[in-house]
């Protein structure tokens, strides 16, 4: 490989939604993000680029990877509970299979090259099963509460506790952090090779992590809802850069 040009932003992949959506008078299947996820990314000097869901993912994951220095798993709607041998509770959303098997791919493809990856949300679960964990898929059923999604698009405010001596800790402080949460799902089991960096005080896995190997964090609150604090995307940006100039 050619050596990093000075000054190049980092490639940053973030995964879409691919969904029925409506533009002046098109109303068709599309690829869309919120913009909110590629400002945290380009505010700390990345470059952006949505990856939706294709066809064939293992090989379009290759070809799409050879291009990133970084991954973002974004948020979205439920993981298929069918990848965690569960069947599906009344609650959970209609399974999206193509973005499943699609992330699914990538996350592996990304950590077989040493690439950086942020899980968000529905990131983080998706990681969780990847690695062998399961899901709660109700968590007003499994923990009692509503607290983490308030409904209507409004995020719910919680707290989360950030374990000492984890890679998360390095990035904002091991203690209290406040978060924008907006999620219905959580971590049951927690999957192999994986630890818990952060819980709310019922006890729910609020980040994982890798302690070893390829740099992997994932969260499950909302940190692009923040604009004030970009210090997830900025510590991905900065492994990033790290990982294009050993390529």
């Amino acid at each position: 490989m050619s050596a990093p040009t000075a000054g190049r932003r980092p490639v940053v992949g973030l995964t879409t939604y691919l969904e029925r959506a409506q533009q002046g008078i098109w109303d068709v299947r599309a690829a869309f993000l919120p913009q909110v996820y590629l400002d945290a990314i380009t505010a700390v000097g990345g470059a952006g680029v949505l990856l939706p869901p294709q066809p064939d993912p293992d090989a379009a994951a290759d070809a799409v990877l050879d291009g990133l220095d970084g991954l973002v798993l974004t948020g979205g709607l439920d993981v298929d509970p069918a990848l965690y041998g569960a069947a599906p509770h009344p609650e959970t959303d209609e399974p999206r299979t193509d973005r499943d098997a699609w992330e699914l791919a990538l996350l592996a493809g990304a950590r077989r090259r040493g690439m950086p990856v942020l899980g968000i949300c529905r990131g983080l679960q998706l990681a969780n099963v990847a690695a062998g964990g399961t899901l709660h898929q109700h968590l007003p059923e499994a923990l009692g509460t509503g607290r983490y999604q308030l409904g209507g698009g409004v995020f719910a405010t919680n707290t989360a506790t950030v374990e000492d001596g984890t890679r998360l800790a390095d990035i904002v402080g091991a203690g209290d952090l406040s978060v924008r949460s907006y999620h219905h799902q959580g971590i049951d089991r927690v999957g192999d090779g994986l630890v818990v960096s952060a819980r709310s005080d019922d006890g729910l896995p609020q980040a994982i992590e890798t302690i070893e190997g390829p740099w992997f964090v994932a969260v499950q609150w909302h940190p692009e809802e923040d604009a004030a604090d970009r210090r997830l995307f900025a510590a991905l940006v900065a492994e990033a850069r790290r990982f294009h100039a050993t390529r």
